[in-house]
């Protein structure tokens, strides 16, 4: 029979990966036909080529770019600073974003000087809205899918509700595991077009209850909120679809070497003039992004303007083909 530890373990692990739905590490693997002196393999690290993230340059803020240093998460891509205890640490980075624009900013959990009687641990986590595979428009959206597809063996302790934290607007949703006796409460607003979530996973609802009020002290911009968070003020104003229609006036078509059947969503900013000064690639093999960035510097579009001005946009393309919501036998399957 299992114990209530082992089957705790088993839940967290399956919701951590249900959030994420992540890839794995696309470096130069375990195929050693053409590399006749391979590199030894580092600790703890699984090597396998296929596509990865990348932009088209180094300087210009990512969402999978925020870092934990002196017990401080900071990610300037969101403008989000997020300062922890001493007792809270972050020991591995997360995977690179999915193809559904999913991405695991951090995850975070106790130190080894921990001295609560209770564990737990925290997912910094974000959903790009651009290329979410949920019929949603917004943060409170998808908190609300969320609570509505939830798993017949969790219990909702508390609907999607608004709160205020750390001056902002956030969207609350607490569930449990009756069987584990883990409860997840959630906080999620918007940055960007994305929702950004913050999950609590303990069986101490007295350690979750603190942890979130420390979220007070968060720093977060000013259009944080789960129905607006759609940039402006110093960021480019987030547009979903931006790049159709009449917004497009001139367009050159990537050339590819190589025929692929992966998805490749990108991300990228117009400035004031209509030109492309930044793509972002989710997932992209190299010659992919090669390909697509040399088209997309070609491209020119109708610049957008705000109150009479022109403004800088950032939006989404889907190239290749767009990964497919998974339907409900597929996701019963899954559960069992």
């Amino acid at each position: 029979m299992y114990t209530k530890f082992s089957i705790s373990l088993v839940l967290l692990a399956l919701s951590v990966s249900l959030l994420a739905r992540a890839q794995s590490a696309p470096q130069g693997g375990g195929d050693f036909s053409d590399n006749p002196q391979p590199r030894k393999l580092p600790r703890e690290a699984i090597l396998v080529k296929g596509a990865w993230w990348t932009a088209s340059d180094s300087v210009t803020a990512l969402p999978e770019g925020g870092r934990m240093a002196n017990n401080v998460y900071a990610n300037p891509y969101f403008g989000l600073a997020y300062t922890l205890s001493p007792d809270w640490t972050e020991k591995y980075t997360g995977p690179p974003p999915s193809d559904s624009g999913y991405y695991v900013l951090a995850q975070i959990r106790p130190a080894e000087t921990f001295k609560g009687t209770s564990r737990g641990t925290i997912l910094i986590a974000a959903q790009d809205l651009f290329f979410t595979l949920t019929p949603a428009g917004n943060t409170l959206e998808l908190i609300n899918n969320t609570k509505d597809n939830l798993n017949a063996e969790y219990k909702v302790e508390q609907p999607p509700t608004l709160v205020r934290i750390a001056k902002h607007s956030f969207v609350r949703f607490e569930y449990v595991s009756p069987v584990a006796e883990l409860h997840w409460h959630v906080l999620a607003t918007q940055i960007r077009c994305h929702m950004v979530q913050f999950v609590f996973t303990s069986r101490d609802t007295k350690l979750l209850e603190s942890l979130i009020q420390e979220m007070n002290k968060m720093s977060l911009p000013e259009e944080a909120g789960p129905i607006s968070g759609r940039g402006g003020d110093g960021v480019p104003v987030c547009i979903k679809d931006y790049a159709s229609g009449e917004n497009i006036m001139e367009r050159v078509d990537p050339v590819f070497a190589e025929r692929r059947f992966n998805p490749v969503p990108v991300r990228i900013i117009i400035d004031k003039e209509g030109n492309v000064k930044h793509v972002h690639f989710l997932s992209a093999f190299p010659d992919q992004a090669k390909a697509i960035t040399d088209a997309l510097f070609q491209w020119r579009f109708r610049p957008y303007l705000r109150d009479g001005k022109p403004v800088e946009v950032e939006t989404g393309i889907m190239f290749g083909r767009a990964p497919r919501r998974p339907t409900s036998s597929a996701a019963e399957a899954v559960n069992e």
